[in-house]
């Protein structure tokens, strides 16, 4: 069969990522798992790669000779409020999750963008708001249908296939495409959480209070820091329009009074422009980093940090000040640890887990200065490298590119990048899945 290379067609939804480019031979739009193993085996006999997008959060471009499979039609959800757990397809997104377990008072472990798909994100770990109580998302997993390069459609699970169960969890789509999961649910109605949003003017002191508050936390609190430079937007709130910002975010499963005692502290650091904390229902989970969520072109980037002493804090503080300049949306540290450093019940590939914190930085592509945000954001990282692991979390790696790659593999480690190169080589020997979904960020 030959197909004339061409742009995606009209009406593709490239989704949240519109920098990412999209020139396959052939889009199929999978109604069904079964059009993902028609897809996959028709790759195979033309000799084309084979990607994969759905929300297109954190996908790779994709060129000619490629076939990509849309998997956003497969969005169904399912909850067993009995056996507390949620089976999706592989468009399904986390708010849809949220929703349905609701009810049921039973939440699942979305990242801090509930548009995002649930499958992408949680191949690549799943690093989410309420973390360190309950862990990636990536170990709550309990069985995934597959369908793998030789175009065979697979149910696997820690007993049917365990060395594919533990690779495919952490390391994606490099081993087959996902056309659903099933996955347990945690017990929760509600969280005490939210924001603290800070004026750039008193950032240095706000990151040094939340590193020291930050070491004194329980497992019940998962937290993060961001400087934002915020747009004149009107549907910002009116203090928070058109400033740099610091914006603290703070989940706590257990008692609100509790949640209200432990954040003290931060509270009696600076007055804060806006003071965003208290009771939230579980499903508005999203309301704690409050992401962004209309499309738009960015370049990301991320690492992890062994430790964040004083001199680390002075780093960030001055590489992410007004004065630096930088053209930067965001610069964010998140707090690991608690659940996240343990291992799970049931090993999986999942990398990052003995890291201190995530740095994260991220620049809107649109002119004047689209050409200076990629320098930005990396300055950002470089500033901090001192304390950096040189690796990185494959849903914060950014762009699938040689970088990401190499500080992927650096944060899985050799003997768990020599046991899933080992195989990726016996599971796809012709290389079909395209390099895109190797390991380089891919969280769509």
């Amino acid at each position: 069969m030959s197909v004339p290379t061409a742009p995606a067609p009209a009406g593709f939804n490239p989704g949240f990522n519109t920098a990412t480019a999209h020139r396959p031979d052939l889009v199929v739009r999978a109604a069904s798992p079964a059009d993902v193993v028609d897809a996959v085996r028709s790759a195979r006999e033309t000799g084309r790669k084979v990607a994969v997008v759905a929300t297109g959060h954190g996908a790779g471009p994709t060129g000619p000779g490629t076939v990509l499979v849309d998997t956003s039609g497969l969005a169904d959800v399912s909850i067993d409020p009995v056996a507390r757990t949620a089976t999706v397809g592989a468009g399904a997104t986390w708010q849809q999750v949220l929703d349905a377990a609701a009810p049921f008072g039973l939440g699942g472990l979305a990242g801090s963008s509930p548009g995002v798909g649930v499958v992408g994100y949680t191949l690549g770990g799943g690093l989410g708001p309420v973390a360190r109580t309950f862990g990636l998302a990536v170990d709550h997993v309990l069985a995934l249908d597959v369908v793998t390069a030789d175009g065979a459609a697979r149910r696997v699970d820690a007993t049917t296939e365990p060395e594919l169960f533990w690779a495919i969890r952490g390391g994606g789509a490099a081993f087959g495409l996902v056309t659903g999961l099933t996955m347990g649910l945690v017990g929760v109605r509600e969280l005490y959480g939210g924001g603290l949003w800070f004026s750039a003017d008193v950032a240095r002191t706000v990151l040094h209070a939340w590193r020291d508050w930050a070491a004194t936390l329980p497992d019940s609190v998962t937290t993060s820091l961001a400087r934002l430079n915020l747009p004149p937007a009107p549907e910002l709130p009116e203090p928070l329009r058109g400033r740099p910002v610091v914006h603290v975010r703070v989940a706590h499963v257990g008692d609100p009074a509790e949640g209200e005692r432990l954040v003290a502290p931060l509270r009696a650091a600076a007055t804060p422009l806006l003071d965003g904390l208290g009771v939230l229902p579980y499903a508005a989970l999203g309301a704690v980093h409050a992401d962004p969520t209309s499309p738009m072109p960015v370049h990301e980037r991320g690492t992890l940090l062994a430790d964040l002493p004083p001199a680390a804090v002075e780093a960030f503080a001055d590489v992410t000040s007004p004065a630096a300049g930088l053209p930067i949306v965001m610069a964010e540290l998140r707090l690991l640890g608690g659940a996240v450093g343990r291992a799970p019940a049931v090993p999986s590939a999942a990398a990052g887990r003995d890291a201190a914190f995530t740095l994260y930085s991220l620049g809107v592509l649109a002119p004047p200065i689209a050409d200076a945000v990629p320098g930005a954001v990396d300055a950002v990282l470089d500033r901090l490298g001192p304390w950096s692991t040189g690796g990185a979390m494959p849903n914060f790696a950014g762009p699938p590119d040689a970088v990401a790659s190499t500080r992927v593999r650096r944060a899985f480690g050799p003997d768990t990048v020599a046991r899933l190169d080992a195989l990726r080589a016996a599971l796809d020997p012709r290389d079909l899945f395209a390099p895109a979904a190797r390991w380089t960020g891919a969280r769509s």
